[in-house]
């Protein structure tokens, strides 16, 4: 049935653009120091704009402190400059071959900025997935025009689909919700 293969694509789509949204809401931080918060950092390494996750280890040794400690001892300035010139408003403190971020506490104003953030970042997300219903629909709609589906089957695959992107929604919602109350909290 083809209109199975159109919905399966759907579904992998979402999953993507789900993906993509825990990996954004990682950069929020919560009262703790996490990995994840240097994680989208590009460091102009050899004129090369490279990932730091791929460039030196990322750890969190204590609950408002991050230890980065570069693979290649030359680069440990290119990282420096990388994470001054980043909008994490974190000062680098460098000490022999690695790099101490000292997270320091929210105020209650950021904790709202970044809730506000967080949920903008979800809100894309719906907004890629119901693009992603639309399109699949269409796709739905082409088939049983050209005859390759009858009317039933369009309106089982619109169901399913529709189905499908309100569990994705709600997943949204719920990552969203989960990170909001993580830096309300800390």
């Amino acid at each position: 049935m083809p209109t199975q293969k159109v919905i399966s694509e759907s579904k992998s789509r979402m999953q993507k653009a789900l993906d993509v949204l825990q990996d954004e809401l990682k950069a929020f931080r919560g009262g703790r120091a996490t990995p994840g918060l240097v994680d989208h950092l590009k460091v102009d390494y050899y004129g090369n704009p490279t990932p730091l996750k791929s460039l030196a280890t990322v750890s969190a040794p204590e609950v408002d402190m991050l230890l980065i400690k570069p693979f290649d001892p030359a680069s440990l300035k290119d990282i420096e400059k990388a994470i001054k010139s980043s909008d994490l408003s974190i000062a680098p403190i460098v000490e022999g071959k690695f790099i101490r971020l000292s997270i320091p506490p929210l105020s209650e104003e950021r904790r709202k900025q970044l809730v506000q953030q967080a949920k903008q970042a979800g809100e894309q997300t719906k907004v890629s997935i119901r693009n992603i219903r639309r399109d699949a629909i269409k796709t739905a709609e082409q088939q049983q025009k050209d005859k390759t589906i009858t009317e039933d089957d369009l309106q089982g695959a619109k169901k399913q689909i529709d189905d499908i992107t309100k569990d994705f929604t709600d997943k949204v919602d719920e990552l969203v919700g989960h990170k909001s109350s993580e830096i309300m909290n800390s």
